[in-house]
This record gives structure tokens, sequence and C-alpha cells, in this order.
């Protein structure tokens, strides 16, 4: 595996009377939602399009080979409902890379076809308030389980659903000026939750603090979608998101491995030559 850099935990607070969590960084994260072009698309001919495709199927195959480097890891997802149509989702080891990325879709003919929706940038983020207001040790971050989860590959599962949070800073209900104690209290009945969901759903959570509008991306993976709704709606109940979570829009996707992708946009099984079709794709 490549060398990975840990992102030092943050550095001492202004307010030492009221700690901010120490946490830790790992890989940078880009949520790339595109709605395709389908009265352009169509117009295209047959031949065109499998070729078109195909071009988008080896730059994500591409994409998603750096893994066996541990250089990352990248996935692309068919939306559901009228958010968009496409999520690529990429995780690398630093912004320069996303946006290599980000220029190297710009460059397939597909793209000249997709409109961008929406997209969220992100780092992944661990915070420590177990720990206390001191922080963990320096070796925490050299520990393998906690390399496992700053350096994620992209979960296998079926499904995906993502949405962007913050916490309040309203009045009486200021996530922000709870003392330190109460706030680690809170979050760790927020994780006892999520756990019950263990070997069911996945959940990486990103920081985008001065990254994006939102202050935390979370990014759920599950087969059965339904575990997506079941988790969220107990979580609601917790006091953390009850009384001092906002939520942004939520989108949920079907994992497309490339040749899906060459699939559904042509509408048909593509045979081994440029715009063989093999027959119609069922479920598609």
């Amino acid at each position: 595996m490549a060398e990975q850099t840990t992102h030092p935990a943050n550095g001492p607070t202004s307010h030492p009377s009221n700690p901010a969590p120490h946490t830790l960084e790992g890989w940078f994260v880009l949520h790339d939602f595109r709605r395709l072009d389908w009265p352009r698309w169509k117009q295209l001919d047959p031949v065109e399009r499998v070729r078109v495709a195909r071009e988008a199927a080896k730059f994500f195959r591409d994409a998603a080979a750096v893994k066996e480097a541990g250089r990352g890891d990248s996935a692309l997802y068919r939306v559901v409902g009228h958010k968009g149509d496409l999520l690529i989702l990429h995780f690398r080891p630093s912004l320069a890379d996303l946006n290599g990325l980000e220029t190297g879709f710009a460059a397939t003919a597909l793209a000249d076809y997709t409109i961008p929706t929406y997209s969220y940038v992100s780092v992944v983020e661990l915070s420590f308030y177990q720990s206390g207001p001191e922080g963990p040790r320096p070796e925490v971050a050299q520990d393998p389980a906690i390399r496992r989860r700053l350096y994620p590959q992209i979960p296998g599962a079926r499904h995906v659903c993502f949405y962007p949070m913050s916490k309040k800073r309203a009045g009486q209900d200021n996530w922000y000026m709870l003392p330190f104690e109460e706030r680690g209290r809170m979050m760790h009945s927020h994780g006892m939750v999520g756990r019950k969901y263990a070997g069911r759903v996945t959940q990486i959570v990103t920081g985008s603090v001065g990254l994006d509008d939102w202050e935390w991306g979370v990014t759920l993976f599950a087969d059965d979608p339904v575990d997506f709704k079941r988790v969220v709606y107990e979580m609601r109940f917790d006091e953390a998101s009850a009384r001092y979570g906002e939520f942004g829009p939520f989108y949920v996707g079907i994992r497309t491995e490339p040749e899906e992708l060459v699939a559904w946009l042509c509408g048909e099984q593509v045979g081994p030559g440029a715009g063989s079709p093999a027959g119609p794709v069922a479920g598609s």
C-alpha cells in the first residue's frame, strides 16, 4: 500500500474552557452529482453512443484502479429521483487529486452530455471526545484500526445514501456553546445508535467546515435501502439530532459498475464490437 499521511490532530483551541474535540483527517472526498441531458443523448447515433459510453466506462475503471495501490478509491451510482442521474464518488489523498479527476472526466465525451446539479467537498474525519480535551495519544494516529477508518475503500454495498448536516447555532440550541463533556456524552449516545446497524449499514463521516456549505457530510452504504430509513429515523430521536441537528438534502443511488453504465446509457447489452448490440437489457 502506498504511504498515507495522517493529517495532524487539530491544535490548541483559543477557548480552553470550552475546547473543540481533537480530530484526525484522512482521504479528501468529492461527491459529484450529474444530470444526463437525455434529449441530446438520444439524438446521438447508436454507434456513437456506444463509443462515448465505453470511453466513460474506461475512465471510471481507471479511477477505481488506484485502490490496488492504496491511493484512494472511486465509485459510480445511478441516482434515484429528480435530483440527478449520476453520483461520481472519489476518495483521494489531496484536493489536487480530486481536481485532477474533475478535469479528467470533463475531458470525456460523456461529460458534454451531463449537467452538474450538486457537489460536495470534504475530508474523512474522526473526532475524539472520549479522549478528553487533551486529545488522543499521538500513537493513536498509527493504530491500524484508526487508519482503516481514515483511509477506507468504498464499500461494495448495492446502495448509497448521502446527506450534509450541521449543528445548530441558534439561541439556546447552540451546540458550540455546550460544555465539552456534554457534547461528548451526546455524541457517545448518538454513536451507540449507529452501532446497532453494524454489518448492515456502513457510515463514513466527512468534515467540511471551511470546505463546503455544511459542516459534515454523511455517506451511508447498505444492500437494503430500507436500512437507511431505519437508522436515520432512529437517530432523529437521539438528543444530538433531535435538538441540535440540521440536515440538508438526501440523495440515494444504486451502485453501477462501468459495464453496467454502458448498458444503462445505451439501453441494451453491448457486445465486443462497437455498435453491436446483443439484445435488450432487463431491469436496467
